[in-house]
């Protein structure tokens, strides 16, 4: 009997051959389990057994999360919660985590894969406006890397950005050292202090809408790369909505784990998926969003690179620009 713990259990052994089998049968799963995520495909009028492709599979707008609890299956009782930022008054998402334990195994083996193992970094994170609030999944997946690292100069930082500077100056002698932060507070740090952080791993994880003037990609690490004075900048592309995470190690490619993917839509027709597409909406296939939903539609632009199997982000609609059914009635 397929049940939550198959997929578990078989997520790891997720690879480029058995990827699409894999995701049918999560999809067919979620859908008859999944009672917000049937409703969508009942609206749609989308029978799943006749689905055969991915592009064929329906993928649930992130809105959702917003106003419904995405939960598989729903009677699931013990759940902890990640909750999206946003400003006073604002419906923050929030995405249930049925197994905490998978979130970190997630969170880490992705990291690992592309960078190593974590015992060999010194991990600092620069991320006030998440420590500030509760339920951020980026401050739960920080805080399970510093835990890993098994280092006593790992931690969080607010704005005592000279005790960071001496921190990293001294971090800097024993292993690799990883500093992750929050855009706009990685632009104060370059601006105000402009430390010689050669052979830091420096790594972003947007967040500037709102505090200053928004900067594309490109220009921001243009901005950082000078003024803290290392090569390039690495990016982090995460969300509440999900479960992994992708890496860019330079110029804004991403890299995904085995078990996600990326597809991009027609910005006019978000049911046409076509990855020669020049650039479109993003949709994430996340197979490890198991126990919520595992098909995405976000509200991010972005661009596939079939070649690489990477994606870059452009920006974001405008809500004026989201077309298509919502079904927020639902």
């Amino acid at each position: 009997m397929i049940n939550s713990a198959y997929f578990v259990n078989q997520l790891f052994q997720v690879n480029e051959r058995n990827f699409t089998d894999f995701a049918l049968k999560l999809f067919r799963f979620q859908a008859a389990n999944n009672p917000i995520y049937n409703k969508y495909l009942h609206y749609l009028q989308v029978n799943p057994a006749s689905v055969l492709r991915i592009e064929d599979i329906p993928f649930l707008p992130i809105s959702f999360f917003k106003h419904h609890r995405i939960l598989t299956p729903p009677d699931i009782s013990s759940v902890n919660f990640f909750e999206s930022s946003g400003t006073t008054g604002q419906q923050r998402s929030r995405h249930y985590i049925a197994d905490m334990n998978l979130y970190y195994q997630v969170s880490q083996t992705t990291f690992e894969k592309m960078y190593g193992n974590l015992s060999e970094f010194h991990v600092f994170a620069l991320l006030p406006t998440y420590l500030e609030r509760k339920h951020a999944s980026l401050v739960a997946m920080v805080a399970h890397f510093i835990k890993g690292s098994q280092s006593s100069l790992s931690g969080f930082y607010l704005n005592n950005y000279q005790e960071l500077i001496d921190q990293l100056a001294k971090a800097k002698k024993t292993r690799t050292v990883l500093l992750i932060g929050v855009s706009f507070a990685l632009m104060e740090l370059a601006e105000q202090y402009q430390p010689d952080l050669q052979g830091v791993v420096v790594m972003e994880t947007g967040g500037m809408k709102g505090r200053r003037q928004e900067l594309t990609r490109d220009e921001l690490h243009q901005i950082l790369s000078e003024k803290l004075h290392v090569d390039h900048i690495h990016s982090e592309y995460g969300m509440t909505e999900l479960i992994s995470q992708a890496y860019a190690p330079q110029k804004g490619q991403f890299q995904m784990p085995p078990w996600m993917k990326i597809y991009i839509r027609d910005i006019n027709d978000p049911f046409h998926i076509d990855n020669q597409l020049r650039s479109g909406g993003i949709n994430v296939v996340d197979l490890a969003n198991i126990y919520s939903c595992a098909f995405i539609e976000t509200q991010d632009l972005g661009r596939y690179n079939s070649m690489k199997a990477t994606f870059e982000v452009l920006g974001r609609y405008d809500n004026t620009d989201i077309r298509g059914c919502n079904l927020l009635v639902l």
